[in-house]
């Protein structure tokens, strides 16, 4: 059984980053052409009568669908096809859970080297996970599993950060535990910066994880072997710093899972049975009070097996990368002309923020109010310069860049199977 990403992980540039709202999921940004529509349906406004009908839905779901006798099957079922059916990743009956080819900076390539072969070789992620701008912070990886991520998150935060993984699954813990001692001599630390815990991510608190003491959180094809979902984004939420964010690779789906398959134990243990329906993301991110998912990379999962097609029908799945921030309710933010400085490690030339901006050094770029926001109000902040609109700024050779582009589009036509070529806004 074999599932192929479909073609490359693709980038493309915007001002309205991955922001979606209503049921079409776009942007109500003026001037934007709203009609880009998914699957079909009318092209008109998308009001707030379809997000009531959306967080309906999800609370209809809390109160029913997910009920606990039915959380503890899926507990169970997920923690033996991890704990004992798979011991390597080449156990894995599809290539969901598989991260996709895409180009790795050199400094998280070395990293990555130093992580021992049995931790590596355990590693079940569908996307990277390893965002910029780590030095000294405290990272939390929810379902840490053998602990591949938060041992190159380690070495990259440096002894003054600290990095925490949890995983319910006391087989994963106990191999990434094994090998505490291998990295930190590797890494040449006096004390060890990582810790693992045996618990669940919808629970945090139960497991001493107190309130806002990350700066970042990152998931790694994971939330989706979760049944209630919304709980596990509110523990996230609460845990996190303000200015921090949840970077995290997941599966989501192109539409309502039917119970075929989200009772089937192979497609969730492979991260399909409990992929959420993607229009619900952004309902859940605004309902809990994240700012709108951005979008960073997203790749077609493509079913080259008849038993799988027959189960799924129509339904797409997509790995996809989004950035969830936290930031406190402050004044309205206005739009702003900021100018990197080149400033992170292994972005030196070029940060790559999202599907929507790239920021190269040197260069002013226009942002919209809620960019603004994050890159004020968040580790970014010592990196950007940032002012109002119509302020002077320091001349950089005559770079003036605003990109354009429809990040939620180029998301709706990830998900149809669309082809885009990577292409570059004219100068």
């Amino acid at each position: 059984m074999t599932l192929g990403l479909a073609g490359p992980e693709v980038r493309r540039g915007g001002t309205a980053l991955g922001r979606w709202a209503g049921s079409g999921g776009i942007s109500r940004t003026p001037g934007r052409d709203p009609a880009c529509l998914p699957w079909g349906g009318a092209s008109g406004a998308l009001g707030l009568g379809s997000r009531l009908r959306g967080a309906q839905v999800l609370e209809s779901r809390d109160r029913g669908d997910m009920a606990a006798p039915r959380d503890a099957e899926i507990w169970k079922d997920v923690q033996t096809y991890y704990g004992q059916v798979l011991k390597k990743a080449a156990d894995l009956q599809t290539n969901a859970c598989v991260t996709s080819t895409r180009p790795v900076p050199k400094h998280i390539q070395e990293a990555l080297q130093n992580v021992h072969e049995e931790v590596a070789l355990r590693y079940y992620g569908c996307g990277l996970v390893i965002p910029e701008c780590l030095e000294n912070c405290w990272i939390l990886d929810l379902g840490s599993g053998s602990g591949r991520d938060c041992y190159a998150l380690s070495q990259l935060v440096g002894e003054k950060g600290h990095v925490t993984g949890i995983d319910m699954t006391e087989g994963q813990v106990e191999v990434a535990k094994k090998y505490i001692g291998y990295h930190m001599e590797k890494y040449g630390f006096q004390v060890p910066n990582v810790t693992f815990i045996h618990g669940y991510i919808e629970k945090l608190g139960e497991a001493g994880i107190k309130n806002e003491s990350y700066d970042i959180i990152i998931s790694n094809c994971v939330i989706n072997l979760v049944p209630d979902k919304q709980e596990v984004l509110k523990e996230v939420y609460r845990v996190l710093k303000h200015g921090g964010e949840l970077y995290f690779s997941d599966v989501y789906a192109s539409l309502e899972l039917p119970e075929e398959i989200r009772t089937h134990k192979v497609l969730w243990g492979e991260c399909l049975g409990g992929a959420l329906y993607w229009k619900d993301l952004a309902i859940l991110a605004q309902k809990i009070g994240f700012c709108p998912p951005r979008l960073v990379t997203a790749s077609l999962i493509t079913v080259q097996n008849k038993e799988v097609e027959r189960v799924i029908g129509n339904c797409r799945f997509v790995s996809a990368t989004f950035r969830l921030f936290k930031l406190l309710k402050t004044e309205p933010a206005k739009r702003c002309q900021v100018i990197y400085n080149g400033g992170i490690t292994g972005h030196k030339k070029e940060l790559i923020f999202d599907a929507n901006f790239t920021f190269k050094e040197g260069e002013i770029v226009e942002v919209d109010e809620e960019t603004a926001a994050i890159l004020k109000n968040s580790r970014f902040a010592q990196d950007f310069l940032i002012t109002p609109i119509g302020e002077k700024l320091p001349t950089c050779g005559g770079c003036s860049a605003l990109e354009s582009k429809e990040g939620a589009c180029y998301f709706h036509q990830i998900l149809k199977g669309v082809q885009i070529q990577k292409r570059r806004p004219s100068r």
